[in-house]
């Protein structure tokens, strides 16, 4: 049976678009859905629940961490640093920048002792990298005024990023912005990622009066979520792995998706702290 050739076209184009998208895009969106959701809920919630959700978050990073590290004594490290990152946590719940900075480094500290030699600089890495993310975003959250806020831009930022540099680079194509750490990364779909996120977290945000500080700053912060998506990748590299868990099912581990919003929360803690005038150092982020 003949094919139209004017018929054939419009599909041949629409297959031509589904395999620049790839095969992942279900897997990608369903994790986002469901992890975005349950971000979303705990954000709105704030307070011990916020707090308990990512430290959750961060003992998983921690185990994937540790797993790459080394097999050695791993539930003892995995053990001890859970303890310490919540203890950092609850400095970080009652707004202490000393304090929670202070447990992340006694837990460091500690993970590396029972790493031992051979490990002890990346596993010791590892605690302070899982720790960061929930002392960053409970020092953000705890702020009665700007908490809420300053967690949903850095969703709309990150997020944002994440959804158009993955668009833009299979669409667009182009150099390679890093091939022998992460070889489906491109240029194009890293500077599409980082002015639309910057874009996305202007959106929400609402301060019309510092409308170019804040884009600025979520440029800023989107181009630090892209290199720590890069870190991992890189970090994956250097011990030889592909995932850093299985526990997504086909889509990799909980590190695999936190990678660059992990960066992206511990850069805006830290700008925040240093433009805070107050005890809460969310408006750090809006008040310069």
């Amino acid at each position: 049976m003949a094919v139209n050739e004017e018929n054939a076209k419009p599909w041949a184009a629409a297959r031509g678009f589904g395999s620049r998208i790839g095969p992942d895009l279900g897997p990608r969106v369903a994790a986002a859905i469901v992890l975005g959701l349950a971000a979303a809920a705990a954000a709105w919630v704030g307070g011990f629940v916020f707090v308990a959700f990512w430290w959750i978050a961060s003992v998983v990073a921690l185990w994937e961490w540790q797993r790459m590290v080394s097999a050695d004594r791993l539930n003892e490290r995995v053990a001890a640093g859970a303890l310490g990152v919540g203890v950092a946590a609850m400095f970080a719940l009652h707004k202490s920048v000393l304090g929670s900075t202070g447990a992340l480094l006694l837990t460091a500290g500690a993970v590396g002792w029972i790493a031992g030699p051979p490990a002890r600089i990346w596993a010791a890495t590892g605690a302070l990298y899982a720790g960061a993310l929930v002392v960053g975003l409970g020092l953000l959250r705890a702020s009665p005024h700007y908490g809420l806020a300053a967690i949903f831009w850095l969703f709309a930022v990150v997020w944002g990023a994440d959804i158009a540099a993955y668009f833009a680079g299979r669409l667009i194509g182009g150099p390679r912005l890093w091939p022998a750490v992460s070889p489906g990364k491109t240029w194009s779909g890293a500077l599409v990622g980082a002015f639309a996120g910057a874009s996305f977290g202007l959106l929400l945000s609402g301060w019309s009066n510092r409308v170019d500080r804040l884009f600025w700053l979520g440029l800023a912060t989107a181009v630090v979520s892209e290199l720590g998506d890069l870190f991992e990748s890189a970090l994956k590299r250097r011990f030889g792995i592909k995932d850093s868990s299985n526990l997504i099912p086909g889509h990799g581990g909980l590190m695999d998706r936190l990678d660059a919003f992990v960066a992206a929360s511990v850069f805006a803690a830290l700008v925040a702290t240093f433009n805070s005038n107050g005890s809460f150092i969310a408006s750090g982020l809006f008040q310069w």
